[in-house]
């Protein structure tokens, strides 16, 4: 038996796209609006998916008052799970207290998931998140077949995160209808340094593309830019889930610190030592950091600026929708080289 793939595993900086021929007279008329192969919209209980764009569910990114925000702007907030049943029923009820799009609760699968599930249901809730670190797993395969025992086709599952086109299909089958693709890849994430496992989002995304299974790609893990967002549509991907570009604003959760007048937000895996200490009081193992980052101001602003520069990402490939990227963006390898001259390289002295 070969134990090494013959084939190479693409991460976002190993690719650029082509710029295309475009007669796109001005980028406010790209749609970025998540549509069907039809061109329909999605509709999950009262509410229709905007962009297509999910927050992650980490208690330093989504919180009742950012997905009050999040939803206003069109990215599709997730509640996290680590906190009590009645803590996340409270944040779903403030969350949705104004108009937008479908807010979503994460859960486990194991444990109170079920009764979890159930109350947030009774609430209003239609979109759960199966939300553990290695979703290829007979214990997702167990709540997901529960799950869909429990409320049928009235509600939409997402599980994950897988790293491989059979995870994607096997929990397509098992009744996922969102798949978070990528293993490891999250900036507080160690998962690979602690396991030595996991594959680049991107290849996941693109790997996963090449399926029939029937469900959505959700790319997850080391998007850094509008620009990575822009990649895992062109790869594939139908939806994206930002966790850190959504962290560290003004009005995110998580403790503020100031050094010498400037304030730093706190961002933390929900592996790391300190979310697994604060949600059940001991550490197993820890498969994530903690980190602290200059706030970085207004959330609304941000999701604008993000849209913005998905808009313009469309505009370089010719393509009038987000939903056309996969079919006529084209990609080309790049070298280390390529890599750094990517990036703003004018010297200077900073004056900020």
């Amino acid at each position: 038996m070969d134990k090494v793939s013959k084939s190479e595993a693409l991460c976002f900086d190993d690719v650029l796209l082509e710029p295309q021929y475009s007669n796109i007279q001005s980028r406010h008329d790209i749609d970025v609006m998540f549509s069907e192969f039809d061109g329909s919209s999605l509709e999950i209980g009262t509410s229709e998916v905007k962009l297509p764009i999910f927050a992650s569910p980490m208690d330093t990114v989504v919180d009742s008052s950012t997905a009050k925000i999040m939803s206003e702007e069109g990215v599709i907030p997730l509640l996290h799970r680590y906190c009590s049943i009645e803590e996340q029923l409270f944040d779903y009820k403030e969350s949705v207290s104004s108009p937008g799009v479908p807010v979503g609760a994460a859960v486990g699968v194991t444990g109170d998931y079920e009764e979890r599930a159930q109350e947030l249901y009774h609430a209003g809730c239609r979109i759960f998140c199966l939300d553990i670190a290695h979703g290829h797993h007979q214990l997702m395969k167990e709540a997901l077949q529960n799950m869909k025992h429990l409320f049928g086709d009235e509600t939409y599952l997402m599980a994950g995160n897988i790293a491989t086109r059979k995870g994607f299909e096997d929990l397509v089958e098992w009744g996922a209808d969102f798949v978070r693709a990528g293993v490891g890849g999250g900036s507080v994430c160690s998962t690979r340094i602690i396991t030595g496992h996991g594959t680049p989002t991107l290849q996941t995304v693109l790997n996963c593309a090449d399926s029939e299974a029937d469900g959505y790609i959700v790319a997850d893990g080391g998007i850094r830019s509008s620009g990575d967002i822009v990649k895992a549509f062109a790869a594939g991907a139908d939806f994206v889930m930002l966790g850190s570009m959504l962290s560290c604003h003004n009005e995110s959760p998580g403790s503020t610190w100031e050094i010498d007048g400037k304030a730093y937000k706190n961002y933390r895996g929900m592996a790391s030592k300190d979310a697994q200490i604060d949600w059940r009081g001991h550490v197993s193992v820890a498969e994530g950091v903690n980190s602290w980052q200059p706030t970085r101001g207004n959330l609304a602003s941000t999701i604008r600026e993000i849209v913005g520069g998905v808009r313009s990402g469309c505009s370089y490939s010719g393509v009038d929708s987000v939903s056309d990227l996969s079919t006529f963006s084209r990609f080309v390898r790049v070298s280390s080289s390529s890599v750094q001259e990517s990036k703003p390289h004018a010297k200077g002295v900073d004056l900020s």
